[in-house]
């Protein structure tokens, strides 16, 4: 529905100007730090795994390295998988439990697969806790060819790099309350479009893609991370944020049409995570659980399909 929230920044109906991009980039606060909380621990592993620096952020390429952590022994005859998390900085399980995926479970699977993975593509936007980057952009919309966001070009090159195709991507997110008390009424405002109010799912859900849905893969995910959390139920139209549920806690994007991060490769096997840390029946640290839950999920399956 219509909502007469007006966000402070912009007038209403106007895109917004650089000065407006200027006045909401001096509103963001540094709250947490990458290098404590996630760089620190990526290096703790490169005894166990081979960790290299893909890149760096230009608004501070000392502090804001891009790394990825790869399992070793890798072999081209293997498949690969690429996990990406943090593209949205905000949103925390899809950072950790990447980590904690790589220290608790790579090795295993790494007889099967190459894995490659990205636990932060969004390292400032980790420190302010935002979806955008510094130019009020969503890197989750940026993917696409010569796209002037560094966090999305960043992790395309590194895929450009890999020895081998990527034969299943995993895509690490979380859909907290404050999209709705945040960050939706702001890109209506810097889009200069009325906010209709939506709602968030209490549960895991996941996103495929509509041209390749691969509907046992998604259901393979979503019953591992059953396991853990709780699974969202549709609305009252059947649907999760405003889209068609086609099976339990699954909807399908066209990620390559929209520029997600899902899309960047042209793998047969791809999957979107959303976490809900906001509810009343889950921890931090179950957060975490689910997203690895949803990783395994997968790679079972996947053995399957070798």
């Amino acid at each position: 529905m219509k909502n007469n929230y007006t966000y402070p920044i912009g007038r209403q109906g106007q895109v917004w100007n650089e000065e407006d991009k200027a006045i909401w980039l001096a509103t963001m606060i540094v709250k947490r730090s990458y290098q404590e909380d996630v760089v620190t621990k990526i290096h703790a592993l490169a005894d166990r795994f081979d960790v290299s620096q893909y890149g760096a952020l230009s608004y501070d390429e000392d502090r804001f390295p891009l790394l990825c952590i790869k399992t070793r022994q890798w072999d081209n005859a293997k498949p690969t998988l690429l996990i990406s998390g943090g593209v949205h900085g905000y949103e925390t399980s899809g950072v950790h439990g990447a980590l904690q995926f790589i220290d608790s479970k790579a090795e295993h699977y790494s007889q099967w697969f190459n894995i490659v993975v990205a636990p932060c593509v969004s390292p400032w936007g980790y420190e302010v806790i935002n979806r955008w980057n510094p130019t009020a952009t969503d890197p989750n919309r940026s993917f696409y060819a010569d796209t002037p966001t560094e966090e999305s070009a960043g992790l395309m090159a590194l895929v450009a790099s890999l020895e081998t195709p990527v034969f299943a991507h995993i895509d690490l997110h979380e859909t907290t309350d404050s999209d709705e008390t945040e960050f939706r009424p702001a890109l209506a405002a810097r889009d200069g479009l009325e906010y209709i109010e939506g709602y968030i799912p209490d549960g895991f859900y996941t996103v495929g893609d509509t041209d390749k849905p691969a509907p046992e893969f998604q259901k393979a995910i979503i019953d591992s991370v059953r396991t853990v959390t709780h699974i969202a139920p549709p609305d009252e139209n059947n649907q999760i944020i405003g889209s068609d549920v086609e099976q339990e806690g699954v909807i399908n994007y066209p990620t390559k049409k929209l520029g997600l991060c899902a899309g960047l490769t042209n793998a047969d096997f791809v999957s979107t995570t959303e976490v809900y840390p906001d509810s009343d029946k889950v921890t931090v640290q179950e957060c975490n659980d689910a997203q690895v839950a949803a990783i395994t999920g997968a790679l079972e399956f996947l053995i399957t399909q070798r």
